[in-house]
Formats: C-alpha cells, sequence, structure tokens
C-alpha cells in the first residue's frame, strides 16, 4: 500500500494535515519543514527542505505520494525534481502561481510579518481559525506558528524554477486548485509544464479552503494513491465537495 508524505504551508506546521491522515487508510506522515514547527529556528532553503521531505519518504518506505499545499506544493515539486525515484507521485496543491507580480505580493507580506513575529503569528492564528473553523483550524496553529522564516521561505520559492522542475520529473503530477483560489492563475503553464499531468478544480474553495472537508480530501488522495499503483485501472478522478 503506498504511503503518504504530506508537506504544510509557509509558518505553520505539519499538524495542518492531522485531520486529512486521521481518515486515511494507509500509513501517512506529515514532517516539519526546517524554521517551522518542532524545526523553528532552523534556516529554511529548498534543498534543506526537499532533504527533509526525502527523509520523511525514507521513513516510510523510500517510495511515497507526496501531497503538499501552497509552500508544500512547490517544496513537494522541487522534492520530486531531485529525487524523482522516492516520488511515487505528486498532488501540488494551491501552489500554481508566479512571476514578478506574484513574487512581489508575497515578499512585502512576508516582510510585515518578519518585523514582529509575536504580533504576525497572533494574527495569524485568529484569522486561520476563522477561516477554517473547528478542527482545521485548531489543526493549522497546534503546532505553533512561524511568521519569521516567511522572507527566507519566499527567497527560496522565487529562485527555484518550477516549470522546469515539473518537466524534469516523470512521474504524475496533479495540480489541485480550490476553484476560487486566486493563486491559480498560471495553472495552464505548469499543467503545461508536467509530462504527465492533470488539473483538479475543487467547486467553491479558496487557497486554504480545500482544507475545510478532510474526509472528502482524505478520499482524493487515496484515490490518487490508488491511481499510482494501479495505473491501468486509473479512471477520470473526481472533484472533493
Amino acid at each position: 500500500m503506498l504511503p503518504v508524505v504530506f508537506i504544510h504551508g509557509i509558518r505553520v506546521s505539519g499538524t495542518m494535515w492531522e485531520p486529512v491522515i486521521s481518515r486515511l487508510d494507509r500509513p501517512a506522515t506529515a514532517l516539519d519543514l526546517p524554521g517551522h514547527g518542532v524545526r523553528r529556528g532552523e534556516p529554511f532553503s529548498m534543498d534543506a527542505a526537499t532533504s527533509a521531505v526525502a527523509d520523511a519518504i525514507d521513513s516510510l518506505g523510500g517510495r511515497a505520494l507526496v501531497v503538499g499545499l501552497s509552500l508544500g506544493g512547490y517544496v513537494g515539486i522541487a522534492t520530486a525534481e531531485r529525487f524523482p525515484e522516492r516520488v511515487a507521485g505528486l498532488a501540488a496543491m494551491g501552489c500554481t502561481s508566479r512571476g514578478a507580480a506574484m513574487v512581489g505580493l508575497y515578499r512585502f507580506a512576508a516582510s510585515l510579518a518578519a518585523r514582529d513575529p509575536s504580533r504576525a503569528n497572533r494574527i495569524s492564528s485568529l484569522l486561520l481559525r476563522r477561516l477554517l473553523p473547528g478542527p482545521a483550524g485548531a489543526a493549522m496553529v497546534t503546532g505553533g506558528l512561524s511568521c519569521e522564516v516567511m522572507p527566507q521561505a519566499v527567497e527560496a520559492v522565487a529562485g527555484h524554477d518550477q516549470l522546469a522542475a515539473l518537466a524534469a520529473y516523470p512521474g504524475r503530477v496533479w495540480l489541485v486548485n480550490g476553484a476560487r483560489d486566486r493563486f491559480r492563475i498560471n495553472e495552464r503553464d505548469f499543467l503545461r509544464a508536467c509530462r504527465d499531468g492533470r488539473l483538479i478544480l475543487i467547486p467553491r474553495r479558496g487557497h486554504l479552503g480545500v482544507l475545510k472537508g478532510p474526509g472528502p480530501l482524505a478520499r482524493l488522495v487515496g484515490d490518487l494513491c490508488d491511481q499510482v499503483d494501479r495505473p491501468e485501472r486509473a479512471v477520470a478522478t473526481p472533484s472533493p465537495r
């Protein structure tokens, strides 16, 4: 049974995936990236982040479906490029924007957060709980917040060529976006770069709203694992609602 490695978004930690993992019927783990969660204070770089993902894959047997959201999606793409033999398939969620304008927006937000990380962490906690009421929001903040690492993470993503990485990776890729995600603007460019890619849109969901339905999201991840294990029997993947 193919295991799953989950990668979290910027400033949060692996605990954000707990509601999904608890509904998944296969081995899975959610690591903390450098500078986040239990690794808060460590410098963030794309090499360090992808090495952490590779270590998590190795802990589950050396081959896994990699699922990442936002920053986690960008790190997942870089991991697939660097360690293609370990990444059996990739579900990259909420990470199909690029270009100078988007990088500038990310840099501005990150610089604001890093000026007063404690205050930014408090505001982020309130906003995340409001955006994702109940267990999903609680899971986002349980592992602590690390706004001080945001500038390093943004620069690492800005310095990596995601389209070239996708073109280099020979495995299956699913680009998963909320239909209302404002950061899906370059999804067609990302899809064209994939050797074997599919685009999945989740209706009525925004950037983080895809986490509001952990049960359907777990079923989607399980279906993607099945498609990797039995590609000859794969069928059209339904969007979770």
